[in-house]
């Protein structure tokens, strides 16, 4: 067959650039709306401030890049008692819970519809897709209702006898703000470990079960390791947008105890700060990667050592 030839098209030949011109839209997509903006952000973060008015002045010139501004940032965050630091403190509490309970409940969810719930999982599916169908923010104020002194959830408190006064979770409670999170991002987890369960041979339990193994030595040896990279994957999706979140902890709590680093982030957007903004995203940003990479890592080698090696 020719070289550049497409397979299954029986000896027909396109040019080099024709399948690469797919991707050229998607690039330039990219180009134009992310590699862009995130130099002027660049631009920012090591810029300088007008003597005068106190605002940024982006340099685009790398050569007359300022670190200085950068570094007193960082400053903070290592330094201990600032409020930069405790934003990252709080921000890994509340996103490492959150994903740890995400886990908790979209495993036997996500094992539950892909083994056992037959003619209902497409119901099931559903029930779960369906909140990507109204406004994360029309959905949290729904929390909002239902968490108030005289919300529904205090009203089922005191009425089981739970409690004896309403509870104040809207008052800058951290557990209030790691529900919501939880709420709000563990639709992101069931779906990647549905699609993984899923895909599991049925024959591969049977294998398992017919050389003497019982349910649960069969779920940890044979079905745990198979869905490795899908439970993976599903605490990268689920926690990667948790670190930016600020929409969340800004409804249901909106204290200084409960600040993230997307709430410092936006705060700075919205005052004369507009600088250390930018530090911030960048230095968020280089501590995502770190995962990013070893999650990359991973699936590549998974890739080559066959699915769950």
């Amino acid at each position: 067959m020719p070289e550049g030839s497409g397979s299954g098209t029986r000896g027909s030949w396109f040019p080099r650039w024709f399948w690469p011109s797919f991707a050229a839209p998607a690039t330039i997509w990219l180009i134009l709306l992310f590699v862009v903006p995130f130099y002027v952000i660049l631009s920012i973060a090591f810029g300088r401030l007008d003597p005068i008015f106190l605002t940024p002045v982006p340099v685009y010139n790398p050569v007359r890049w300022a670190f200085g501004p950068f570094r007193d940032v960082l400053s903070q965050i290592v330094a201990g008692g600032s409020v930069y630091r405790a934003a990252f403190v709080h921000t890994a509490l509340f996103v490492g819970t959150a994903t740890a309970l995400c886990l908790a409940i979209g495993y036997p969810v996500a094992y539950f519809i892909a083994r056992h719930a037959g003619r209902f999982r497409t119901p099931f599916l559903v029930a779960f897709v369906a909140p990507f169908w109204i406004s994360y923010m029309m959905r949290i104020l729904a929390w909002i209702n239902l968490l108030q002194p005289n919300g529904y959830v205090n009203r089922v408190l005191q009425g089981l006898g739970l409690v004896h006064d309403p509870i104040l979770w809207l008052n800058g409670k951290p557990i209030t703000v790691i529900l919501g999170l939880t709420y709000g991002y563990v639709p992101y987890m069931i779906l990647p470990l549905f699609g993984s369960l899923d895909r599991i041979d049925v024959s591969t339990l049977e294998a398992s079960r017919d050389l003497g193994a019982g349910q649960l030595s069969t779920f940890l040896r044979v079905t745990l390791p198979l869905s490795r990279q899908a439970i993976l994957a599903g605490v990268v999706i689920v926690a990667l947008p948790m670190f930016g979140d600020y929409f969340t902890t800004t409804l249901l709590a909106g204290t200084r105890g409960t600040a993230m680093i997307g709430n410092l982030i936006v705060g700075s957007m919205q005052s004369s700060l507009v600088q250390t903004g930018a530090s911030l995203v960048l230095i968020l940003l280089a501590l995502l990667i770190v995962p990013m990479l070893l999650y990359l890592r991973s699936t590549s080698r998974a890739a080559a050592g066959g699915f769950g090696a």
